[in-house]
């Protein structure tokens, strides 16, 4: 039996076959339509990337044990609601109900980030924890919690929004999408990395980031790493101050749930070690009672790409 895995995102909604050992035999992906009104659900391009990849896998629905879907936002998974969802301009979507009207299988939707989550603890990196805490450095801060081995959720599957803890009180905190100031996600997502990099370009003219920036046609996430590791000494304090932004939220995280491991997963990850090691040192030095509480590890998430497919279908199981 397979399983279909869908990953909804702001750019794109992408689909996959996954057999019960993980493995993707097919995927695909379609844009993101820009704006989703009351004539033209999202459910209707998720549709499209289910039939895609049943095509392409050349499968048969009768071989499908069920559509698992991750999507951002605040999800209600047990009746398959997409509450809202504030980076694709969703509201009260009833989308399980709607694809129920194509497909007569087991259909489970939740977020994205708690599919990603999910997908690391059944697949990757999190596999062997009890306890796991997952971060996404992304567009936005997503996070998901397996806790005695099961996903965590909250009351009404309204929980998790770890991105959105406020670290800054300040009046003067950038404004988070989500019309709170000084969210976690206003200083440690991919989206803040590259303002504050554009920042310190701004005021260090010399600063081997516009090299980089030049070369890539565009300020990244990576543009300050790739400096830091050149010895910029701007690019090194945009790294180091990006990084004490991150683990100001790991260390509330740990202090409330104290995990086995921590899983970083998004773009940001591809630094890998680079980015770890310094976060794990910080978050184990920082976390109360950090002399007599155990290690936590700190690694890179193992999925990357696909960990929203795998999550998503790992919903299934």
């Amino acid at each position: 039996m397979y399983l279909i895995g869908i990953d909804v995102g702001g750019m794109s909604i992408k689909g996959g076959v996954v057999t019960q050992e993980g493995e993707i035999i097919f995927k695909t992906a379609i844009p993101t339509t820009e704006k989703y009104t009351a004539d033209y659900s999202i459910s209707e391009d998720i549709k499209k990337v289910i039939d895609l990849v049943v095509e392409g896998a050349k499968i048969n629905l009768k071989d499908v044990k069920g559509i698992g879907i991750g999507q951002p936002g605040s999800i209600d998974s047990k009746k398959g609601i997409i509450r809202y969802s504030n980076n694709i301009a969703l509201e009260r979507v009833p989308v399980v109900d709607e694809l129920k009207k194509y497909y007569d299988l087991p259909i489970y939707i939740n977020n994205d980030a708690n599919c990603a989550a999910l997908g690391e603890h059944v697949f990757g990196a999190g596999k062997g924890y009890n306890d796991v805490i997952f971060v996404t450095l992304g567009t936005g801060v997503g996070t998901g919690f397996i806790i005695d081995g099961k996903l965590f959720e909250g009351r009404e599957c309204a929980g998790t929004e770890g991105g959105h803890m406020v670290i800054n009180m300040s009046k003067d905190a950038p404004l988070c999408n989500c019309g709170q100031r000084g969210c976690w996600e206003t200083y440690a997502s991919a989206t803040a990395l590259m303002r504050q990099t554009k920042e310190a370009m701004d005021q260090h003219p010399q600063s081997l980031m516009h090299k980089f920036a030049e070369e890539e046609g565009k300020v990244s996430g990576k543009t300050a790493f790739m400096a830091a590791k050149q010895g910029d000494k701007a690019g090194q304090e945009v790294v180091d101050n990006y990084m004490s932004y991150i683990t100001c939220g790991l260390v509330n995280l740990v202090n409330i749930f104290c995990p086995d491991a921590i899983l970083i997963g998004g773009g940001i990850s591809n630094e890998k070690e680079y980015l770890t090691a310094p976060i794990k040192k910080a978050v184990n030095e920082g976390r109360f009672g950090a002399k007599f509480n155990p290690s936590i590890e700190v690694k890179t998430a193992s999925l990357k790409n696909d960990a929203g497919i795998l999550g998503a279908a790992a919903l299934v199981l």
